[in-house]
């Protein structure tokens, strides 16, 4: 509260202190930060460099399929691994048998085509230690992360079906124009070695071309030894056409691909 002086009564004069420094406009530019001293351009905040990403580290465990990542590799895997023990240790008459009713030859395709597509594709030929069976396994993982389960499933179903017809079918023809004899017909044909071969070709065209061209090279050279040699030519022709499938669908794995990339509402 301030203090009057009574009537009659001069107020004492404040006692004279250092005058109070001009203020006005100060504050109105005081920054918030104050950058360090003798600095230019103090109070303005430098921006922060972006982060260098780093370099994805190697995960070899991704080559196998898990059941979370991979179902559709791991659960057929798992199937073929339970053929392959039957194969391997049941009643040598008994895995003829099986086998007999699950080829895929022209007789059997006449009379019931899609359990014997099916029935062909659950074995493995030479067992789960033969090429076919690891190609099996890194292919399809790698097929699978890229594009998915479905989609890989009909990448392997288009080029077991579409290969087996592509060397059956001529087959049967033959025999109707009498160049082979007729039990070529009952000719013992299984494996899920073209639907591995769609694979191969299909995953191809997803790789950088560094990882593309060896694949490609490597494995249409093994294709062209075995066909050379003629120990089964129609399998052999199978192989090269299912490769072939396979590469045939670049444009649409490669859509599938870049989706699976892209981010959720984009």
């Amino acid at each position: 509260m301030e203090r009057t002086a009574p009537p009659g009564e001069t107020a004492a004069p404040a006692p004279a202190g250092p005058p109070a420094p001009d203020v006005s406009g100060l504050l109105d530019g005081m920054p918030r930060q104050r950058g360090p001293s003798g600095t230019a351009g103090a109070g303005v905040r430098e921006p922060v460099p972006a982060a260098v990403p780093r370099l994805r580290a190697l995960r070899p465990w991704r080559l196998l399929p898990t059941p979370a990542g991979t179902p559709f590799t791991f659960g057929y895997a798992a199937l073929l691994c339970l053929t392959s023990l039957i194969a391997a240790h049941a009643n040598p008459a008994l895995v003829h048998a099986l086998l007999q009713g699950s080829s895929t030859d022209v007789a059997h395709l006449v009379r019931s085509p899609e359990p014997v597509l099916i029935g062909s594709a659950l074995w493995v030929a030479g067992g789960v230690t033969s090429p076919f069976a690891i190609a099996f396994v890194l292919v399809l993982t790698a097929l699978e992360r890229r594009i998915g389960g479905l989609r890989t499933a009909g990448v392997f179903l288009l080029g077991h079906v579409l290969a087996t017809l592509a060397t059956e079918v001529p087959v049967g023809l033959a025999v109707l124009a009498g160049h082979l004899p007729g039990s070529s017909l009952h000719r013992l044909d299984y494996g899920v070695s073209f639907g591995v071969a769609a694979g191969i070709g299909a995953l191809a065209g997803l790789l950088p071309l560094w990882l593309r061209l060896p694949l490609l090279t490597g494995f249409g050279w093994i294709l062209l030894q075995d066909l050379l040699a003629f120990t089964d030519p129609m399998t052999n022709w199978g192989h090269l056409i299912a490769l072939g499938i396979g590469i045939a669908t670049w444009p649409v794995v490669r859509r599938w691909y870049a989706a699976r990339l892209a981010p959720a509402g984009s």
